[in-house]
């Protein structure tokens, strides 16, 4: 009978990947600086592969969908709020301490903004007689529609004792993003990048009337 192969990746034509990376801010003031250590992202996609121009071309397009989490983690302890003038969909940066008193200890703080989002990639694979066990690089396209962003602070207050404050709306971000994904590396193992094309905020909506493009990068893995 044929021998069971025991570990390795399963050579099946699906991939699931998971995404850990970080998050920066490109064409922005010096006052939109990020922690870039706090400024996290983490994505999960399931992608099926089609094999382009014959079975050992080392051509493959692998459209797919998925989710994309970020967080964003602002300098000097600041957060977005709503701004006051331009009222709903809008947002401009405050420290945390000019809102919510200058005694208190900060705990957590930082912007979520969450996608689901579309990536279509076109792959060439190095090996062509063996896709699996194949060394990889891909550029592709994301699409994604924000469904949720929110706020989260945390801080201990002499007055108050411990205060949690989620606070969800859109802070005037753009509703659709689009961007362009490089990866390199093995079927269960690659490092990517993803330069998003137009600007995290609307027009003159968001902190500072920004015009601030994300960019973001880090290692994955693919499980199947």
């Amino acid at each position: 009978s044929p021998k069971t192969t025991i570990g390795g990746r399963p050579n099946i034509p699906n991939d699931l990947s998971i995404e850990f990376g970080l998050n920066q801010l490109t064409n922005r003031p010096e006052d939109l600086a990020l922690n870039l250590f706090g400024s996290r992202t983490f994505n999960v996609y399931y992608q099926k592969p089609f094999k382009l121009f014959g079975d050992q071309s080392g051509f493959v397009l692998s459209p797919g969908i998925g989710i994309a989490t970020n967080k964003f983690s602002f300098k000097d302890d600041e957060n977005l709020f709503r701004s006051s003038t331009l009222g709903a969909e809008s947002s401009v940066l405050k420290e945390v301490k000019s809102v919510y008193g200058t005694t208190i200890d900060i705990k957590t703080n930082n912007l979520a903004v969450n996608y689901l989002e579309v990536p279509v990639d076109l792959l060439y694979h190095v090996n062509k007689k063996d896709y699996s066990k194949s060394f990889r690089v891909s550029l592709g396209a994301r699409v994604g529609y924000l469904y949720q962003a929110h706020t989260k602070i945390s801080f201990d207050s002499p007055t108050t004792g411990a205060v949690k404050i989620k606070q969800s709306e859109n802070y005037g971000l753009e509703k659709i993003r689009y961007g362009l994904n490089f990866k390199a590396g093995s079927p269960g193992f690659y490092v990517w990048t993803t330069y998003y094309l137009n600007p995290l905020w609307q027009a003159d909506r968001g902190p500072f009337k920004t015009e601030a493009n994300q960019v973001s990068f880090g290692l994955a893995i693919g499980l199947f």
